[in-house]
């Protein structure tokens, strides 16, 4: 696993690269994914431009996965801004829903999905169970409904 640094505000949050990693490590055991992939934590400018590039939608996310589908696995990039944003109005540290969101993208590269709700009853008590193993508590159970 490669973790690129785009965006300097990723530098701004100490201790945050590792445990990013270990977040990363954890979900690939987890979910079986074989081969290599890249992490890039970047700004809001470039995943609005992957997403409207990819998707279509004109506006900055927070966590888009490229799965491969040969023997890299594929690809992530995270949105510092947007992150942050989510973060604050969730009530939620920084560097517990980032790590959710790298927990959530290489699920992502191993064929997990949430877009239908049959997908997400499998792929998001997958996160929780990941999360508390890291420490950080159930994401969904905090979401505003």
């Amino acid at each position: 696993m490669t973790l690129l640094i785009q965006d300097p505000k990723w530098r701004t949050h100490r201790g945050l690269q590792a445990r990013l990693k270990t977040a990363a490590e954890a979900a690939r055991k987890a979910a079986k994914l074989k081969g290599d992939f890249t992490i890039l934590l970047t700004g809001d400018k470039a995943l609005r431009a992957l997403n409207r590039d990819f998707r279509g939608k004109d506006k900055p996310t927070n966590v888009l996965s490229f799965p491969s589908g040969s023997g890299y696995a594929g690809d992530i990039a995270i949105a510092h801004g947007v992150t942050s944003k989510e973060a604050k109005a969730a009530g939620k540290r920084f560097a517990d829903h980032a790590t959710h969101l790298v927990v959530h993208g290489v699920l992502h590269l191993a064929g997990h999905d949430h877009e239908r709700p049959k997908d997400a009853k499998v792929m998001e008590p997958l996160e929780v169970k990941i999360l508390a193993r890291l420490g950080i508590a159930d994401p969904y159970a905090t979401m505003p409904q």
